[in-house]
Formats: C-alpha cells, sequence, structure tokens
C-alpha cells in the first residue's frame, strides 16, 4: 500500500519525522472467514480496535465499527475479490477514540472459491489529527492533514492546499488550486473534524475553505461565492447571512 505526502519540499526535521512514522507503521491485520466473523488478529490490531484477542475471536467485525461506519466497512468487504482486483484503500473516522483509519481489505481464495478475507489497517491518527492535549479534550481531535486517493496511492494532502469540498454521496471529492482528489470521508465526518473558522459548509454539497474566497455574487435569488481558482460555489439561503457576517459584509 503506497502513502506519500503531497508536497515534496517540507522543513528538514518535519520531513525526517514523518517519514521515519511512515517506516514504523505497525498495521492491524484480522483474518475473517466467509461471514466476517474474526478468526485471528495480530496485537495491534487488538489494540487498536481496544480489545483482548480472545474476546473478539468469533465475534462479526462490524460490530467493532461505529454504526456511521458499518455501511462503508460492509460494502468494502462485500467489493473485495482476488488480492490482484481488491479495492482501493478505504479511509474512515472511528468517533472513539476518534482515530482515522485507512482500511484495505482482500477476499482470500482457495480451490476457486472465497473462503474468508483479509483486511488491514493503519492507524493515520498521529499523522492526521491534532493531539488532544493542544485542544478541549471534550472535542473530537482536528485534522491537520488529509488521507485522499489518487493513482492508486494514497496521499496525505495538507488541509491549507484545499480550496473546497465537494459531497459525493458518503465520499468526498477534495478540490486544491491544481489538483482533485477522493477522499473516503463524507462532507459531514469532515466537517465535524475541521477548524470552523477556517471550514464553512456553505451548501448541503459543498465546504469551503474561506481564505481561498474571492468575491461573493449574487444573481436573482442566488448568491455564491467565487474561489480562488474562479470556481462559483452556490450558497443556501439559511447560510447566507452567517457567510456575510464572517466576510464583514454585514
Amino acid at each position: 500500500m503506497a502513502l506519500i505526502r503531497h508536497k515534496d519540499v517540507i522543513a528538514g526535521g518535519i520531513l525526517e519525522t514523518f517519514e521515519h512514522r511512515l517506516q514504523r507503521f505497525d498495521p492491524g491485520v484480522v483474518w475473517l472467514d466467509a461471514n466476517n466473523h474474526i478468526m485471528g488478529l495480530n496485537q495491534s490490531a487488538s489494540k487498536i480496535l481496544g480489545a483482548e484477542v480472545d474476546l473478539v475471536i468469533g465475534q462479526e467485525i462490524l460490530q467493532f465499527h461505529p454504526e456511521n461506519s458499518r455501511a462503508k466497512v460492509k460494502w468494502l468487504l462485500d467489493q473485495s475479490a482476488c488480492p490482484i482486483d481488491s479495492p482501493p484503500p478505504m479511509t474512515m473516522m472511528i468517533n472513539i477514540p476518534d482515530r482515522v483509519l485507512l482500511i484495505k481489505v482482500s477476499k482470500i481464495m482457495a480451490h476457486d472459491k472465497g473462503v474468508g478475507t483479509c483486511m488491514v489497517f493503519y492507524d493515520l491518527t498521529d499523522l492526521t489529527t491534532t493531539p488532544h492535549e493542544q485542544i478541549d479534550s471534550d472535542k473530537p481531535r482536528l485534522l491537520f492533514k488529509l488521507p485522499v486517493h489518487k493513482n492508486k496511492k494514497v496521499i496525505l494532502v495538507d488541509l491549507d492546499d484545499v480550496v473546497y469540498f465537494k459531497a459525493e454521496g458518503h465520499y468526498t471529492t477534495v478540490y486544491t488550486k491544481t489538483e482533485e482528489f477522493l477522499c473516503n470521508l463524507s462532507l459531514s465526518e469532515l466537517e465535524l473534524r475541521l477548524a470552523a473558522d477556517k471550514f464553512v459548509r456553505i451548501h448541503r454539497s459543498y465546504m469551503v475553505n474561506i481564505s481561498y474566497g474571492q468575491s461573493f455574487e449574487k444573481e436573482d435569488e442566488q448568491c455564491s461565492i467565487v474561489m480562488i481558482n474562479d470556481v462559483r460555489i452556490p450558497i443556501s439561503r439559511t447560510k447566507v447571512k452567517m457567510l456575510k457576517t464572517m466576510l464583514g459584509l454585514s
């Protein structure tokens, strides 16, 4: 599973720490039977799931994921094929203790039929979120990097590079000045984990980085904000007053 940084140049000390952490990843591995019940797991998976190995054997894997994440995990398990054709990794938030996990599954084959699934996941929490000691511990950990997918690679995008987000069902398209990426986190999940004074949900389908807003426009009854890349984003009527206040227009 390829994992790279978005920027090619990072200050020496930060770059060394970042690469060192990537090299030290200890992935969690869970072995599932044909009905997605746990047959075995390594110590890293036991730690991340917060359960003793002996207590999880025979349990259905979905029960270890928050309810709002189960549909995604089930889809990933249903879509998995042979290892060569297995789907791209899926990133999702685990609400307790709000971990960020990158999950990959591959169907295990024997005698031309599926006999189980191998689930591998990496805990990206420390690489992507602000530690609790720096913020109110009663609030979710805020993201400062975003795991996205492009060209079969997982990339950690700096949030300062993000211009806006567009909802795509349970997923989100992330737009920077020059690129776009697929993010497996929904817009609602992202909204909970981003700084509210910078990333503003202005529409059910859009959230913008307010620092990249170039102009506020109104045509007929539709208000829009034009971003730095000349993209015009519609503003919901219920969000117009709030956005005008943030922009000092009212």
